[in-house]
């Protein structure tokens, strides 16, 4: 009886399941990357209703991210500045400029300045602030060079990757107290020493348990 089908058909099966594996990894792979933090959430800096540079302020002015930021050694949250912190400066400084036509509005009427929330961790994921400052890891180290910014820009995906990577090693990140707020911080001299008798006198031992922060 006469071949059918050419010598070559007896390959397609293979053919098939490579194409199909391939095609499996490609859509796990575009998934994995287009649906990551990575890709949604790094890069992200929404309008916000007044044009605040943390260039000027935190950068030019050298204003001491505590100053606006003034629960951030205390509570879990650093909290946003009220309308009182900047008319502090602005009563006397630029107090009829346009840009700050809504901070003017806002201290006349008592209602907040709506601002847009930036780092965003979901309800189901706990972080404290002060835990992480006492500790010595710097504001950097997760909001990236804030004295750089005209408009501030989410440089890391703070996932849960993310944060475990920093739980599992944290030495590079702890610095001295007075340091915590510094930008463009490098670890110096004795870096090594500081940071073993810091997590010795602090009891440092970042718990990788799941309920440290999904409480």
């Amino acid at each position: 009886m006469p071949q059918l089908f050419p010598k070559w058909t007896n390959r397609l099966p293979l053919i098939a399941a490579v194409a199909g594996a391939g095609a499996v990894v490609a859509v796990i792979g575009f998934f994995w990357y287009y649906g990551s933090p990575w890709y949604t959430d790094v890069g992200y800096r929404p309008k916000q209703p007044v044009p605040y540079s943390h260039k000027l302020h935190a950068g030019d002015l050298g204003i001491d991210c505590r100053y606006c930021h003034t629960a951030v050694e205390k509570a879990a949250f650093a909290g946003v500045p009220p309308t009182q912190t900047c008319m502090n400066c602005h009563k006397l400084i630029l107090p009829n400029s346009e840009k700050l036509l809504k901070v003017r509005e806002s201290w006349a009427t008592g209602e907040p300045i709506p601002w847009v929330r930036i780092h965003d961790l979901p309800d189901y994921a706990y972080f404290d602030h002060s835990i992480h400052l006492h500790a010595g890891v710097g504001c950097e180290s997760c909001h990236g060079n804030i004295a750089r910014m005209e408009v501030v820009t989410e440089q890391e995906p703070l996932s849960m990757g993310w944060c475990l990577d920093c739980h599992r090693n944290p030495d590079p990140q702890l610095r001295r107290p007075e340091d915590v707020t510094k930008m463009n911080w490098k670890p110096g001299k004795g870096h090594d020493e500081f940071v073993a008798r810091n997590k010795a006198d602090k009891h440092i031992k970042p718990s990788q348990d799941c309920a440290i922060c999904h409480r």
